[in-house]
């Protein structure tokens, strides 16, 4: 069963301890907006219309948003040259799109008031969209015309930082002049928060800032570059209120995530890790952003998908923390059983650990040991005689082998198959080189090395820890030489 399948499984929420009066977060000055504040309203039944001169209303649809998702919500009805979006069940309240049969397409916030129109020119600016009945969609629009008016603005001081030298006073002149475009643009919305504190557009808006660089100084007085990225990183997450709900069905939160996971976090699995931790303990209360966020963060890293280095060891530890009995709401023991079995045996072959040894018959019947090869490295090779990618990796392996023999074994254990097919494909990739191994009943290896899929290269230092996992032949060399660099 593919994992995404048992993560993902469809449940209802639930409110976990006090997560339905839980207020915003501490550093989301103003908002005080609640989980049962928003559970308590009465949603209306939605009219809204739409009108794009230039676009053929015909064929529009309302498309919404979950985290990364965007699907169809309902298909508009056309009256004249206006789409209406019309129903008894009120829309979940975030951020929608009219998508138009020529690709135009109208952003909208869809909150509690659920009767409006918008009507604007296909050609036209952002500015001369009209609004009506939706005080959201009011202020959208006008910071979004606010915005685009200031992108020059941005543009140039930007384009001028690129040719000047930084620390130069031509660049800190630059960056005093983006400061104050940043601050102009920061009192607008800040105008428009304090305003309206629990609005959609507010808790919108707001998430989506970046929080400011914090001022931080080396004892000489010059910028301490690398304490600034730390604090951003640890700031981002200040303007989001958890306790809305609504920012699940905008893009905010999912382009918040992947940022804050992929580009301000190293990646390494310990700083993935560490970020990883940091986050969900923010949304622990919150069960809705918990079931996402760790669901996410689990198959962003899951063995096979990720490049970076060791994503087991990520993988595994959300499972054991995060995918427990008690904390996984939305599956049941069964799957929850599951998913901590796998990742009990991925933890048996996680890079930096001893790997395993293991004696499997080989191709003369007798047991071959893996500790007893003497080489400096030992590259572990499992594979599938009938895979087509264990076809097209093999020859590669025996070739590189040919320049790292004098300090490479490869220790290659055939996996799923039987002894007729494992000699017949030994002999036909001349893999007589290696030491060749099969146990039918998988017993000699079952919770030791690992694997996701074959073929599987793991590579064995000279203390016989795992230095590298989830190799491609090709990437073998470099390996090793990356594995010796680190040793002197």
């Amino acid at each position: 069963m593919r994992l995404i399948v048992l993560l993902l499984a469809s449940v209802t929420f639930f409110s976990c301890g006090d997560a339905a009066t839980v207020t915003a977060n501490a550093g989301v000055a103003g908002s005080t907006v609640t989980t049962a504040q928003l559970e308590s309203r009465t949603l209306e039944s939605p009219n809204i219309r739409v009108t794009l001169n230039g676009a053929s209303p015909e064929g529009c649809l309302l498309i919404g948003q979950f985290a990364e998702q965007q699907y169809k919500v309902d298909d508009g009805r056309t009256e004249g040259n206006t789409v209406v979006f019309q129903r008894e069940e009120p829309y979940k309240p975030g951020h929608y799109y009219a998508y138009f049969t020529d690709g135009s397409a109208v952003q909208m916030l869809i909150d509690e008031d659920q009767t409006f129109t918008i009507e604007g020119d296909k050609a036209g600016a952002i500015s001369g969209m009209k609004i009506t009945g939706s005080t959201d969609n009011e202020l959208l629009y006008e910071t979004l015309a606010f915005e685009a008016g200031m992108a020059p603005e941005f543009r140039l001081v930007t384009e001028a930082l690129g040719k000047t030298t930084p620390g130069s006073p031509e660049y800190q002149a630059y960056e005093a002049q983006r400061a104050e475009l940043v601050d102009k643009r920061e009192a607008f919305q800040d105008e428009r928060f304090t305003q309206y504190p629990n609005s959609l557009f507010t808790a919108f808006k707001r998430a989506g800032r970046n929080p400011r660089l914090r001022d931080i100084r080396n004892a000489n007085g010059t910028l301490d570059e690398q304490a600034q990225v730390e604090g951003f990183r640890e700031d981002f997450w200040n303007d989001v209120n958890f306790a809305d709900v609504r920012l699940l069905n905008t893009p905010v939160i999912f382009n918040k995530l992947k940022r804050y996971m992929t580009e301000l976090t190293p990646q390494n699995a310990t700083a993935i890790i560490n970020s990883a931790d940091q986050l969900l303990a923010k949304v622990l209360p919150h069960p809705e952003y918990y079931k996402f966020i760790a669901n996410w963060i689990t198959l962003q890293y899951e063995p096979g998908k990720t490049t970076v280095m060791d994503g087991a060891a990520i993988h595994v530890h959300m499972i054991k923390n995060y995918f427990t009995r008690e904390r996984a709401f939305w599956s049941d023991s069964m799957t929850v059983f599951g998913l901590q079995q796998r990742a009990d045996q991925m933890a048996y072959s996680l890079v930096g650990q001893q790997g395993p040894d293991i004696t499997v018959p080989g191709i003369d019947g007798e047991p071959k040991r893996l500790y007893d090869l003497k080489k400096p490295y030992i590259a572990v090779y499992m594979f599938n005689p009938e895979c087509e990618h264990c076809i097209e990796q093999t020859p590669k392996l025996v070739q590189a082998y040919q320049s790292l023999k004098s300090e490479l074994d490869v220790y290659a254990i055939a996996l799923d198959t039987d002894a007729t097919k494992w000699k017949n494909f030994v002999n036909q990739y001349g893999l007589q080189q290696f030491t060749n191994v099969f146990d039918p009943t998988n017993r000699s290896i079952f919770k030791t090395y690992y694997v996701d899929n074959t073929p599987e290269l793991y590579l064995l230092g000279p203390d016989r820890k795992i230095v590298s996992k989830n190799l491609k032949v090709a990437q073998l060399a470099q390996a090793i030489e990356l594995a010796k660099s680190r040793s002197k």
